[in-house]
């Protein structure tokens, strides 16, 4: 499994290619550097560097790729399990159609630095300018490809999965790299952006508001939400506590759907949330009721990145209750 992470290794931060790469799980500050790498037995990894990575994703036989970004409170051997469950998900679907690339931020494991919930949000925040760097360098490698008569470019498709504080990352991903390294407004990208459980403000996505950059580089955007979500409760606590007060993206989806882009989509999960996920209903995004099968959520997901629409019975539809 390849995967992306700006959290410090036990090693020097100097990449070299073919070194062995640990994580530093007593260290969860955010790094300026970005490691490429591919995981290895137990908690030995393999640093490969950005181009080697890039080219195996295209060489790959998989036709598309799916970024995976990890909620808060996740160490990296669980972030793991959780891209192998879709992974394995995505396979029994349709073999060799879509592959899971984590993307690991550094976040409160209770051992590190860094303590509390209020303190990841400043971690995500960080972790954003290190992995615009990461879309910049995609950038650059695919219109290298593209300025090359003798090269084939990259035409794999690309869809992003962030889940939870994940979706914070993305989001300020977005702003960042707009703001200090583009001309003229982010690039489609993704062909799908899924937003699961979303502990952003609920009007992010609005016209105006920050998170509209994600409609900007996203065919489609699919917001997953439930009222019952107990782990975004305590965000919304957590907050209140400093002062903040919005209602939670993936608590109620978008305050209103009217204010967004059209391209945006809400799929409200209260039926099945906390069936799936008992009793938090916070990561519903994978399984169902049965263990090892796929659940309403996960279906939905992969129904969209084989068609690329969201509702394709009804092109005109942006919300659905699944039940």
């Amino acid at each position: 499994m390849l995967f992306v992470t700006n959290r410090f290794p036990t090693q020097s931060i100097r990449t070299r290619r073919g070194r062995k790469f640990n994580f530093d799980l007593k260290n969860n500050a955010p790094s300026n550097s970005i490691f490429f790498c591919e995981k290895g037995n137990g908690d030995d990894h393999t640093e490969i560097g950005s181009l080697d990575f890039l080219q195996r994703l295209k060489d790959s036989d998989y036709r598309q790729v799916m970024i995976f970004v990890h909620g808060f409170n996740n160490l990296p051997d669980y972030i793991f399990e959780m891209a192998q469950d879709l992974q394995t998900l995505c396979d029994a679907k349709k073999d060799k159609e879509v592959l899971v690339v984590p993307l690991i931020w550094p976040c409160d494991n209770d051992l590190g630095i860094v303590s509390d919930y209020w303190d990841d949000q400043k971690s995500a925040d960080q972790s954003s300018y290190s992995f615009a760097r990461v879309l910049e360098k995609f950038l650059d490698w695919r219109n290298s490809d593209a300025n090359d008569p003798e090269v084939a470019p990259c035409l794999k498709r690309i869809n992003m999965l962030a889940h939870s504080m994940g979706n914070r990352v993305l989001r300020q991903t977005l702003f960042n790299w707009n703001k200090y390294d583009l001309a003229s407004g982010v690039p489609l990208m993704f062909r799908n952006t899924f937003m699961v459980a979303a502990d952003v403000v609920n009007e992010t996505l609005h016209h105006g508001h920050s998170g509209e950059l994600i409609s900007h580089a996203s065919r489609n955007v699919v917001v997953y939400y439930a009222s019952d979500d107990l782990a975004l409760r305590a965000s919304k606590a957590a907050n209140l506590k400093s002062k903040i007060a919005s209602r939670r993206l993936g608590h109620t989806g978008p305050e209103n759907i009217g204010h967004t882009p059209r391209n945006v989509f809400q799929v409200d999960c209260d039926d099945v949330n906390t069936a799936y996920d008992t009793p938090k209903g916070h990561n519903y995004f994978r399984y169902g009721k049965a263990a090892g099968q796929p659940g309403l959520v996960f279906d939905h997901i992969f129904q969209c990145i084989q068609s690329g629409r969201v509702f394709p019975d009804d092109p005109h539809q942006r919300s659905i209750i699944l039940k």
